[in-house]
């Protein structure tokens, strides 16, 4: 069945039907999540295998963020002019193949490539099933139920993701951790056309070819250098990759604002709440992503785990996951203003990296309850964002400001761990004693393997020192990530408090559509 909805679609309660669906929808989503990270313990097996060279491995490593990053926008607005179910199981079978192309890679341009490939279908799925939850939910309180879980399955994948990584390749060969990806992809290209209905936006007007190569332009070089400033710093190089970015972002812009058919018309601006939901999303993975950089690296290099340990540990703050987002939704239903409420995520958020800087180099229980507020805080403020600017968004641009929000996400994700990153290193390098070796200098784990090359006394007295100043760094980083979410809750608390939970009825988004022309101007 396909339809056309408006925004004036009544909001009928959906049934057992759209719930199923949701499920479906749930399988994309997580797999997508857990891409991100399920090569953290597949590394050395893939390296020991293929034999990738240091820049090589690299680019296994990133080119599926980017290349996510760099197409979220152009697809969400392709879903919105073709279909979000054609574009969903497109990505799915997209997404199959490539998962089946990286399992069996025998070199490792052949897995890059893969993983380019499951970045393009990453890109598909993410904004479509956003945006299809959206259409599913015309009802106000069940769209917030199924965005709450929505919220906890994203969070929580990329957690899982580490830990299936490191019990498939302890059972099986590396390209397991791939084909795990087949049947839940199957599954949804089964279920999909049966489960789900078809929807796009009606009169989206003519594709604006030039806005594809711009909007890449803008987030890759972006993104790229904020992800490499942790582990190489402020380098020349990627000061300019941002710049460059940022100005093909202006440009970006400019042409959203004067073309006839934009990508992302400014309208959706205009909804109210949408704005403050974008920049707020940002700053939630800003906190979110800027905690793990420190938190996976204080679990096996301070406190001595191995990688597998590391992350059953790490598992361990993903368990209040599953009750924030609900909590979060119900004090809303309940007529508590939703800026009180993403205002408290934000401040609980704060208080997580708060307990972060009280902790030690021997502090597993503080470290774990710091995790588990932090992302406690964080799911709830996600949860309601999300809500939010997809209420404030027309049904026929739901995949256009899925995208958005989602964009947004990588911006903030790859902010945090720049800045948070920065912070980090450089109370690290002024705590290291300036008789260390050069290596002990930039890293943690040079001071780790320069240690065990030194004599026993030496290299205990050089491994302390190091523990001691990166956990000083972590605890720097926790104090300003601290700030920034306390500046958040302030900023939700002004932004929204005149944003009601009612106010994404189908009244006010029908006046919104009319304001959205084909131009989006």
């Amino acid at each position: 069945m396909t339809t056309n909805p408006t925004s004036t679609t009544p909001t009928a309660p959906a049934g057992r039907r759209a719930w199923t669906a949701l499920g479906v929808l749930m399988l994309p989503l997580l797999l997508v999540s857990m891409d991100v990270s399920v090569l953290y313990f597949a590394v050395p097996a893939i390296s020991a295998d293929l034999e990738p060279t240091g820049t090589q491995q690299l680019w296994i490593f990133d080119i599926y963020a980017f290349v996510l990053a760099g197409l979220l926008m152009t697809m969400g607005s392709l879903g919105d002019r073709i279909g979000r179910r054609r574009l969903l199981l497109i990505g799915a079978a997209a997404f199959g193949a490539a998962s089946l192309a990286a399992a069996y890679a025998s070199s490792a341009e052949m897995l890059i490539a893969a993983r380019a490939v499951l970045g393009i279908g990453g890109a598909t799925l993410m904004p479509s099933t956003l945006a299809m939850v959206r259409t599913l939910f015309t009802d106000p309180a069940q769209r917030a139920k199924a965005i709450a879980m929505w919220s906890g399955v994203m969070t929580a994948g990329v957690a899982l993701g580490s830990v299936l990584s490191g019990v498939l390749v302890e059972h099986f060969w590396w390209g397991s951790v791939f084909l795990v990806n087949l049947p839940a992809m199957a599954l949804l290209l089964l279920l999909g056309p049966v489960l789900l209905p078809e929807s796009r936006n009606p009169a989206p007007g003519r594709f604006d070819w030039p806005s594809i190569p711009l909007s890449m332009a803008a987030v890759l070089p972006v993104v790229y250098g904020l992800k490499e400033i942790p582990s190489q710093g402020w380098n020349v190089r990627y000061v300019v990759s941002i710049t460059v970015g940022l100005l093909f972002a202006a440009l970006f812009v400019h042409r959203q604002r004067t073309a006839a058919s934009p990508m992302i018309p400014p309208a959706l601006f205009r909804g109210r709440g949408f704005a403050p939901a974008v920049v707020l999303n940002l700053v939630t993975m800003f906190g979110m992503m800027g905690s793990a950089f420190f938190t996976t690296q204080y679990l096996q290099s301070v406190l001595g785990h191995s990688a597998m340990e590391a992350a059953l540990w790490a598992l361990v703050p993903s368990v209040p996951i599953g009750f924030a987002a609900p909590f979060a939704t119900l004090l809303v239903q309940k007529g508590v203003n939703r800026a009180h409420v993403v205002s408290a995520g934000f401040t609980t958020a704060a208080c997580g990296y708060g307990l972060l800087a009280l902790a030690d180099t021997d502090s597993l229980v503080l470290v774990l309850v710091a995790c588990g507020v932090l992302a406690s805080g964080v799911t709830m403020v996600m949860s309601q964002i999300m809500d939010l600017a997809l209420g404030a968004a027309p049904v026929e641009r739901a995949g256009a400001a899925s995208s958005l929000m989602e964009t947004g996400a990588e911006f903030g994700g790859a902010l945090g761990m720049a800045v948070l990153g920065s912070i980090g290193t450089a109370v690290y390098r002024h705590g290291i004693p300036d008789s260390a070796p050069a290596p002990a200098h930039e890293t943690l784990g040079g001071a780790l393997a320069v240690a065990e090359q030194l004599p026993e006394r030496a290299g205990d007295a050089l491994l302390a020192s190091a523990r001691e100043a990166f956990t000083q760094g972590m605890q720097g980083a926790a104090v300003a990530a601290a700030t920034v979410l306390a500046a958040a809750a302030v900023l939700a608390s002004v932004t929204l408090r005149r944003v009601r939970a009612r106010e994404e009825s189908g009244t006010e988004n029908a006046g919104q559509a009319d304001r959205l022309s084909p131009s989006g101007v």
